[in-house]
């Protein structure tokens, strides 16, 4: 049949590009790195070290899953082979719906895996911390940071990675005026760091009686959640620590205690908040974790440039900063400012799908690595 030979046609234009991923992926010895860190886990003091067992359990877990994921695309690409031999075999044109989703699904879960291969900064592995900033533009920013907030859900909800709200404030008339969250999963970061930037958003204003058109902007910052204690000196008289009831839903006790954290780092600047824990102390020592984590990663930096790299600085959130515009009239497209890349379908890419933008990043980011190098 000819769609099916069409489809053993692209088949075969997927091998090449798998066995790539494997050499990137470095399969053998994640292999032989899982047996070591099994044989530690056997060992009878394994437990006695919570802070080292725990970190252990967790590398096994991320190189077991990678390597499974592998074996997974090899044994689905085997099953479509399978399927269109045998459609082949009995002229059966009903496969052909079901094998035209099997090789969708296959094309999408490699190129998912190809893009991780190119993450390979020292916190990429990291869950991500993302905050959201409405800029200028009144109630209409407000509710463009509402919905790349959504955006960022529904890409996370995609990927089986985890959300929790760390900091949340309502805009005055509609949408967030700000929004912390963490996004927990392997990569997380190293998908996220993408992101950081002002986010450019154009439409007809459903806050404006005469329809007029509205351009709004919301900046987006991104940094990895390290969850080892950071030998990090702080002077306390460095620090601004200021007490605020949180917002949003929370029952009685958000509502009447100043359980939530903001601390400012005056000679820096930083800004660190959190809320989502019940108690002050909670939400203090959360807060400590992310502005130790921010400037250890200023310490690790030997020029300004790589700092405002990784801190993910952003300019005035307003017009000519913009790292990535959302047209929605009178033509609908995404484009990102940095790679190029775009897109025409602007409700699939507020409803999660990013991955185009994001894979699109990390070539641009590793080919810059790369001319530096051979330079």
């Amino acid at each position: 049949m000819v769609e099916l030979d069409q489809f053993k046609y692209t088949l075969s234009t997927f091998k090449k590009p798998l066995v790539e991923v494997r050499d990137s992926l470095d399969l053998d010895n994640k292999v032989k790195r899982i047996d070591e860190l099994d044989k530690s886990m056997e060992e009878p003091d394994f437990w006695n070290d919570p802070e080292r067992s725990t970190r252990i359990v967790k590398e096994a877990k991320n190189l077991k899953d990678t390597v499974d994921g592998y074996k997974k695309l090899e044994e689905e690409l085997e099953e479509i082979e399978l399927m269109i031999e045998m459609g082949n075999e009995e002229n059966d044109p009903s496969v052909v719906p079901e094998v035209a989703e099997m090789v969708k699904d296959f094309e999408s879960k490699l190129e998912s895996m190809r893009i991780s291969t190119l993450l390979s900064g020292e916190y990429d592995g990291c869950n991500a911390i993302l905050r959201l900033n409405a800029g200028a533009g009144g109630t209409e920013s407000c509710d463009w940071c509402s919905m790349l907030y959504r955006m960022y859900c529904r890409w996370a909800d995609s990927k089986g990675f985890t959300t929790e709200v760390l900091d949340f404030l309502d805009g005055d008339e509609a949408g967030i005026k700000s929004v912390t969250v963490q996004i927990n999963g392997q990569n997380a970061f190293g998908y996220l760091k993408s992101e950081r930037g002002v986010h450019r958003l154009v439409r007809i204003s459903p806050f404006n009686a005469a329809g007029k058109r509205q351009t709004s902007f919301v900046s987006c910052d991104v940094m990895p959640d390290i969850e080892e204690d950071l030998d990090v000196e702080i002077n306390q008289d460095d620090l601004r620590i200021d007490t605020y009831r949180s917002s949003g839903a929370g029952g009685q006790h958000i509502n009447k205690t100043s359980s939530a954290v903001r601390i400012t780092h005056i000679p820096t600047g930083i800004v660190v908040q959190c809320q989502n824990e019940r108690s002050q102390f909670q939400n203090k020592d959360k807060a400590m974790q992310m502005l130790k984590a921010r400037l250890y990663m200023l310490k690790q930096q030997e020029n300004a440039e790589k700092i405002s790299d990784i801190r993910g600085d952003v300019k005035e959130i307003g017009w000519g900063n913009q790292i990535r515009s959302y047209v929605l009239q009178p033509y609908t497209m995404v484009k990102d400012h940095r790679t190029n890349a775009e897109s025409g379908n602007a409700a699939a890419v507020l409803d999660g799908n990013l991955d185009p933008f994001i894979s699109a990043y990390l070539k641009w980011q590793n080919l810059g690595k790369e001319t530096q190098e051979n330079q």
